[in-house]
């Protein structure tokens, strides 16, 4: 079964950004290329036994294995060695990736405290967006009573737009709030 943001895309998103940003060739509408989500855990340098439940998070949320990321190179003043692991990531592609746009904005955004939007400011100029996470709490495959140390991400958004307003609009017809300038 295709995910329902795949559907809802291609039946009504496509044709409407088509005729937003004025284009005449249907290959030229953004698309959503790929979600990474990723968590660096700084303290894993102390103590690498801390990886452990931060993978375990990110494999529940994504719901495919992450990769864990070691650092490139050595610094002395915060005990690093290279190759040392400090953090974890995932790249969601395909129908898991609109499946976890579409838990991301119906049921883990709304359910953030005091929640006004998200910034519409996080592009990068290349037609990518970058939303910061506080909490791993927010989404509900985490358990709460599991959880002993609250770790934020990054979940990045990278879409085929060649600009910002292309990538906001895309963004906007998926229903990401954001927040009123």
């Amino acid at each position: 079964m295709a995910a329902r943001l795949k559907e809802k895309y291609h039946a009504e998103i496509k044709p409407a950004l088509q005729k937003e940003l004025g284009l005449k060739n249907t290959m030229a509408v953004p698309r959503l290329e790929k979600i990474v989500l990723n968590m660096g855990l700084g303290e894993a340098t102390q103590n690498v036994k801390i990886m452990d439940p931060l993978i375990a998070d990110l494999a529940a949320i994504a719901g495919q294995k992450p990769v864990t990321t070691k650092a490139k190179k050595s610094i002395a003043a915060f005990k690093l060695r290279e190759g040392m692991p400090i953090g974890a990531m995932v790249t969601l592609r395909g129908d898991t990736m609109y499946e976890f746009l579409d838990r991301l904005i119906a049921v883990a955004l709304p359910r953030v405290r005091d929640f006004k939007g998200v910034s519409s400011k996080s592009f990068d100029g290349r037609g990518n967006y970058t939303l910061g996470l506080r909490d791993q709490l927010i989404f509900p495959e985490i358990d709460y009573a599991k959880v002993d140390k609250m770790k934020g991400m990054n979940v990045t958004i990278v879409t085929t737009a060649a600009d910002d307003n292309g990538a906001r609009a895309l963004l906007r017809q998926f229903g990401m709030p954001f927040r009123a300038a």
